[in-house]
């Protein structure tokens, strides 16, 4: 993409906390404290936007007499993966007992969706406990109960939430997590 990360990045997330947002809300939204968009920046925001368009990431649609901008399947998993990467995630260091296991079976068919999944994964803080477990004593199951829904994969992706462990894998894990 040759647009400005942060100009892309900040579309992003503004798309991912909305179904679809007009171009004259997400100017608005991109606006910096309440200060008019110098024209330089608004260049560089529809620069953004059509490159993110031009990714697949976001689709634009005309209303009759607005156009809007939603993500696409792809933009909704990289505005994940921007999520996971932010120095601003917040990962609470206070285990609550439970422990988050998914269970992931998507076929080779869908071999890159499979990795992007598994990607974020292990940006969440999960460990694959086999092929297709995997465990993490961190609360983000939430997030992927949301991928699940986005991406329809009702029983490619199963979420288990559990405070109890058999006492050798308990072990184990704790070890692991350094819990």
């Amino acid at each position: 993409m040759s647009t400005n990360p942060d100009y892309s990045k900040k579309i992003l997330k503004i798309l991912s906390e909305n179904k679809a947002v007009s171009l004259a809300e997400l100017a608005d939204k991109m606006t910096l404290e309440g200060q008019k968009m110098a024209d330089k920046a608004r260049y560089a925001v529809n620069r953004s936007l059509r490159g993110l368009r031009d990714s697949g990431l976001v689709e634009s649609h005309f209303s009759g007499q607005n156009d809007y901008a939603l993500l696409t399947r792809a933009g909704r998993r990289k505005a994940t993966s921007l999520k996971l990467e932010s120095d601003t995630a917040v990962v609470n260091p206070n285990w609550d007992g439970k422990w988050r296991i998914i269970l992931l079976d998507l076929p080779e068919s869908r071999k890159s969706e499979r990795e992007s999944l598994r990607y974020l994964l292990k940006k969440a803080g999960f460990v694959m406990l086999k092929n297709s477990a995997w465990i993490s004593p961190y609360p983000f199951e939430h997030l992927f109960l949301n991928i699940k829904k986005d991406l329809g994969l009702t029983t490619e992706l199963m979420i288990m939430v559990t405070e109890s462990l058999d006492e050798e894998t308990e072990k184990v894990l704790m070890e692991m997590f350094k819990k």
